[in-house]
């Protein structure tokens, strides 16, 4: 299975404020911010160390939300001045990966998505969007192991993330077995998955198993939003039921909604 689109699921921070709350960095939309935001204790003793972690926390802050409203070059800017004042923040290198990854560094977004995860090794959200990075870049059996880790963290409340990311891999790295129980296992905690329930319907796709495979790429598609991969897999699905009418919709809404996406293997049937 090829990574596209919003085929994983990625994490980045959003604030570091304590009531901050966790969204997801997956699937991956770079444009939209498409990450989760990482929390962390603030310290209350008044000295030095803190008040200038306390000031790079700040700083990530207004990073995030400036990378949110695309506004790379400040993003960055805060997310470099945030490292001078914590160079241990596990956040700003996330930021930073963020930036990168947009701009097309792709290299330099792994290095940074690595230091964070080396800084937070025990941090479900920095261990997940490692391991998405190196599976969106060809090393799925690599990012396993991170992705097992993410899921080991207690205090990870979006494991389903974690579980989706590495059944979407698994698939990828040729493992279906894995891949099937992750997938499931995310969708027992979090049903509309998107990222699982399209994992789900390439595996099934796969094996043949074409109508379960319909009904996983139906509830993904009423999940959120179609992507491109989505609706073209969604054709292939009813040309192997032998529903042409089916088939041509998706391709014509794939032609619509994503007029820069490849479609050649979503073939228009033609009628005689």
């Amino acid at each position: 299975m090829r990574l596209r689109d919003a085929g994983l699921t990625l994490i980045l921070m959003a604030t570091v404020l304590p009531a901050c709350s966790r969204l997801t960095f997956i699937k991956p939309d770079y444009s939209k911010g498409d990450y989760e935001p990482v929390s962390e204790p603030v310290a209350v003793r008044d000295n030095a160390q803190v008040k200038q972690r306390l000031a790079a926390q700040d700083r990530i802050a207004l990073a995030s939300s400036r990378l949110q409203n695309g506004d790379l070059d400040v993003a960055e800017r805060e997310a470099k001045a945030a490292l001078q004042q914590d160079p241990k923040s596990a956040h700003a290198n996330t930021i930073l990966a963020a930036v990168a990854g947009q701009r097309g560094q792709t290299t330099q977004a792994g290095a940074y998505y690595r230091q964070a995860a080396e800084l937070a090794p025990a941090s479900g959200p920095e261990l997940n969007n490692y391991g998405a990075w190196l599976c969106a870049n060809g090393q799925a059996a690599a990012a396993l192991p991170w992705f097992e880790r993410a899921i080991a963290d207690p205090s990870y409340d979006r494991k389903a993330s974690a579980l989706a990311n590495a059944g979407a891999c698994a698939h990828q790295a040729g493992q279906p077995e894995r891949a099937e129980r992750d997938l499931r296992q995310a969708l027992q905690l979090d049903p509309d998955n998107t990222v699982a329930l399209g994992a789900m319907a390439e595996l099934a796709y796969a094996r043949g198993d074409y109508f379960e495979a319909r009904a996983f790429s139906e509830r993904r598609l009423a999940a959120s939003p179609a992507n491109a991969a989505s609706l073209q897999l969604a054709s292939q699905i009813e040309n192997k039921l032998g529903d042409r009418a089916a088939a041509d919709r998706y391709v014509r809404r794939l032609r619509q909604e994503f007029p820069k996406a490849g479609a050649a293997d979503a073939v228009e049937t033609r009628r005689p």
